[in-house]
């Protein structure tokens, strides 16, 4: 032993195999600035984007992303998924976790990274698209999250954007955004709320053009009510391509009415029926008087014979099914079901075109002043004429349910590219407003003696106010709609008695009737000789908390509606009114609203509300009244009605 040592004794150090040194701390919480912390649940310490465009039809994107976790409000930044498919090529997908000294507390291993397809948890999916995703959330906060991946794209109809600040919480410390593009192919990209002094800073070299954007320090947002989406108050930079290709197909982007010829091109030659189809279509529609009932007809039969599927496989995200494959086989993506409409109504002579739109409830509408796929849904729009004067219709083709013409909150209120020979035309989806979106109800509250109650409701929904409860009846049964209800009520306490939504038939936007029957124990306990009475049972409007600090954002009311309310109150023998709340009118440039009492000669008292909300965007300064507004709506919703015991 003595002689080993000596001989180890002996060696140079270099001779020695010692352990590898533990890798030196980065990302410590310690080196936040303390000004990005404050309301932040996360932050990005650094996101870095480098975009490679190729060609005309293949770019590279590598993302480097580090995250802070701040607290467990923040969590979900711990973990990162990437999609890929077809044309997009994931190259690989990297990720480490620190401690809160920056000390590294573990790699990513391959074997923890899952992949799964985006159709394998079931439903209306035909997609070759899959999701591999990491989860390096830890137990405690706060801890940092390093994530780095590398796409190749094969479909250039899609550039990456940029918008590091796309959640609320979420400060950054640095930010990069890097392109580089062949002279020939010149970048076309759009600037969206940068901070003062941040802008472009270009070069080039060796037929290339280099375009970088830096952010820094920019604290979190705070969520605000009634604010604009995150897209419209956070630093981005859009990008579009000029020319592009997609697995042979070129086009360009730099117009809608090039974008919408690509589409066209992509998509002719596709809307050929069977011969037994067209004869079919003829004969549904050989005695209609007008183009508008034979499109009606053609819309009842594509409800009662197919059914809807997503089919997102390469190209085919873009370009149709045959018609003749939907009629064969029953089923088609939007696209496909949208260009069987076509050709259904060209089969009854009714010329119609496909049109592109960017759907969803809450998706604002496209940025007209920046031509670009902007959209994920298509429709079909029917030029018509009626007296000589336009009447187009709408047609929202994927569902079996959806009234004929109208499109609601999903695809109105915005606009479309319709997709012709000529090429794309930008117009505009029906708009929806206080004329369409109503309801209307009429509620009747009967008071014991001992002071509970019961109440008949029936209220009338239509156009975007019955959205919600068109789908609770076509996809939900009796129960789970009428548990839906239920839980929605904010009564403190009642027995759901009778329960029942139909639709009903209109000339307007569709309508749902909902009729509810409530028992309410205690709903009116006497106070010595007095009860008091709330009258609006269900349609009070909340005030909202008041503000702290500055106002960030403009105020955005996204929905125009009008709620109308008749409430019979029927007293108990032996009581009389003693005070009626005064009326209320109130006349902003958020709403309209009026309340008001009467005695009527049967003994009973009416109350008539009325509550018309206004759309509109408005600056930050508006918000102050917007809270006034709310605040007395509240108030007047709240009123009472004092009843007295009439001696016996």
């Amino acid at each position: 032993m003595k002689a080993l040592l000596s001989l180890l004794a002996a060696l140079p150090l270099s001779g020695l195999l010692l352990p590898p040194a533990a890798p030196a701390p980065k990302y410590a919480v310690a080196d936040i600035p303390t000004a990005l912390r404050e309301g932040a649940h996360a932050v990005l310490r650094a996101n870095d984007e480098v975009v490679t465009v190729k060609s005309a039809g293949r770019l590279v994107y590598a993302v480097h992303r580090v995250v802070t976790v701040l607290d467990a409000a923040g969590d979900d930044q711990g973990r990162h998924s990437v999609s890929y498919d077809a044309l997009h090529a994931l190259n690989y997908l990297r990720g480490a976790v620190y401690d809160a000294d920056g000390r590294l507390l573990h790699q990513l291993r391959a074997a923890e990274i899952h992949d799964q397809g985006v159709g394998d948890a079931g439903g209306n999916f035909m997609t070759d698209v899959r999701v591999r995703y990491a989860d390096l959330r830890q137990p405690q906060t706060p801890y940092t999250v390093e994530f780095d991946y590398e796409l190749a794209v094969d479909n250039a109809l899609f550039y990456p954007s940029f918008q590091p600040q796309d959640e609320e919480g979420l400060a950054v410390q640095s930010a990069t955004f890097k392109v580089t593009t062949p002279s020939a192919l010149p970048l076309r990209y759009q600037e969206r709320q940068l901070p003062k002094g941040v802008a472009v800073t270009r070069g080039s070299a060796s037929g290339q053009e280099v375009y970088e954007w830096r952010l820094a320090n920019l604290p979190a947002v705070e969520e605000e009510e009634a604010a604009p989406p995150l897209a419209y108050t956070t630093p981005a930079v859009v990008l579009a391509p000029g020319n592009f290709e997609v697995q042979g197909y070129k086009g360009t982007a730099a117009t809608w009415q090039g974008l919408g010829q690509w589409s066209y091109e992509l998509n002719a030659g596709r809307d050929v029926l069977p011969p037994a189809t067209v004869a079919k279509v003829q004969a549904l529609v050989k005695d209609a008087p007008d183009a508008r009932t034979k499109a009606r007809r053609v819309y009842e039969m594509l409800q009662g014979s197919t059914r809807y599927i997503s089919v997102q496989l390469g190209l085919g995200g873009w370009q149709t099914f045959p018609a003749s494959s939907v009629a064969s086989n029953g089923y088609g993506d939007c696209k496909a079901l949208s260009n069987y409409t076509t050709a259904l109504l060209a089969a009854a002579g009714v010329p119609a075109y496909v049109a592109l739109v960017g759907a969803g409830a809450d998706r604002p509408d496209l940025r007209a002043d920046f031509p670009s796929s902007q959209f994920n849904h298509a429709i079909v729009c029917v030029p018509l004429a009626q007296a000589g004067k336009p009447d187009t219709l709408w047609l929202e083709c994927t569902s079996q349910t959806a009234p004929f013409g109208y499109m609601g909150s999903f695809t109105g209120n915005r606009h479309a590219l319709l997709v012709t020979p000529k090429g794309g035309q930008l117009v505009a989806t029906p708009r929806y407003g206080v004329a369409e979106n109503r309801q209307e109800r009429r509620l009747d509250l009967f008071i014991d003696e001992k002071g509970g109650a019961t109440a008949t409701a029936r209220t009338l929904r239509t156009g975007q106010e019955q959205d919600l409860y068109a789908q609770l009846l076509h996809e939900l049964g009796p129960t789970d709609q009428k548990k839906y209800v239920t839980d929605h009520l904010r009564l403190p306490t009642f027995t759901l008695t009778k329960f029942n939504l139909a639709a009903t038939p209109s000339k307007g936007a569709p309508g749902i009737v909902e009729t509810l029957g409530l028992a309410l124990p205690g709903f009116a306990a006497p106070s010595g000789k007095r009860v008091f009475i709330a009258p609006n049972l269900l349609s009070r409007l909340p005030a909202l908390p008041a503000q702290v600090g500055e106002r960030q954002t403009p105020v955005w009311l996204s929905d125009a509606c009008l709620h109308a309310d008749t409430v019979r109150l029927h007293l108990p023998a032996g009581f009389k009114p003693e005070n009626l709340p005064a009326p209320v009118q109130l006349s902003t440039a958020y709403g309209i609203y009026s309340s008001q009492y009467a005695a009527l000669p049967d003994g009973s008292i009416q109350y008539i509300r009325r509550l018309e909300m206004k759309r509109g965007q408005l600056p930050a300064t508006a918000y102050a009244g917007y809270l006034d507004f709310r605040r007395k709506i509240s108030a007047a919703d709240k009123a009472q009605v004092v009843l007295l015991k009439t001696e016996s």
